[in-house]
């Protein structure tokens, strides 16, 4: 827990997030990390047939307060589950996203720009002993001027394949230097985003509405930001490889043995399309 938290620390996560153990004795040994996603019943089944002592999850088992952990109900039977095969549960959500080399550090990597700033700047950061420059979502500048559908394409191409693909709204021939991402869901951040001067905006989840107010709200100031939607899955688990060495990293700095083992469960939930 003191390497997660020194990798990504709470403080860094959101008000209404909820980041850490979930499940699980502070003081239980830990010889093997199961890292995943989502804290799915298929992955915590991975977790018992792996003999997994902890589950690593960058989404919460527990965002949303229960009033039972009856194990007949969805959450009560995921923690009698962990429980009874002695496999603790603990999540990075927001801090994950906020920290340096964070979710949408990772993102906006993709597209070979390795010196974002971030959308949101954290209000922890100015103040002592915390991480500068953190916050959620990342927006910085290409190299070189690229269509909008030339960065779909490589965001098709290094993102791992999924249902529903990689889609554009606004002009696939705008050319476009400067770039906005949210991993996971950014539809909340558009005013940030125009704020930001950004010509293209890179998230995932875009719903109907916000998407279409936001192209009206583009087209009325020049056209930007235009849009390019990604699976929230994919926009996220590609951060999970950089934890993982981070986090080995850290478990060897301090002279500690820990397997680390990444989930082969596919936890984006659209498996067909017509």
């Amino acid at each position: 827990m003191d390497v997660f938290e020194a990798l990504w620390p709470p403080a860094l996560a959101e008000s209404w997030d909820s980041v850490g153990l979930a499940v699980g004795d502070p003081d239980a040994q830990v010889r093997s990390i199961l890292l995943a996603l989502d804290p799915m019943d298929a992955v915590i089944a991975e977790a018992v047939v792996l003999g997994a002592d902890l589950v690593f999850n960058h989404h919460p088992l527990m965002l949303k307060p229960v009033k039972s952990v009856n194990a007949a109900t969805l959450k009560g039977g995921a923690v009698h589950t962990l429980i009874s095969n002695d496999i603790a549960l603990f999540n990075a959500h927001t801090n994950a996203d906020s920290a340096r080399g964070g979710v949408s550090d990772v993102l906006i990597s993709l597209l070979g720009i390795e010196d974002a700033e971030p959308l949101v700047p954290h209000a922890h950061q100015a103040t002592a002993g915390s991480e500068l420059n953190t916050g959620i979502g990342r927006v910085g500048n290409l190299e070189t001027p690229t269509a909008v559908r030339d960065l779909a394409r490589t965001l098709s191409d290094r993102l791992p394949r999924t249902t529903t693909g990689v889609r554009i709204a606004g002009d696939p021939a705008a050319t476009v230097t400067r770039v906005a991402v949210c991993g996971g869901a950014g539809d909340s951040l558009f005013d940030e985003v125009r704020a930001s001067g950004a010509e293209v905006y890179i998230t995932a989840d875009l719903r109907h509405h916000p998407a279409t107010e936001a192209r009206d709200t583009a087209n009325r100031h020049g056209g930007n930001p235009q849009l390019i939607d990604v699976s929230h899955w994919a926009s996220e688990t590609v951060w999970l490889d950089t934890a993982a060495r981070e986090l080995e990293a850290a478990f060897t700095a301090r002279g500690l043995t820990v397997a680390l083992q990444h989930s082969a469960v596919n936890t984006d939930p659209w498996v067909e399309r017509y």
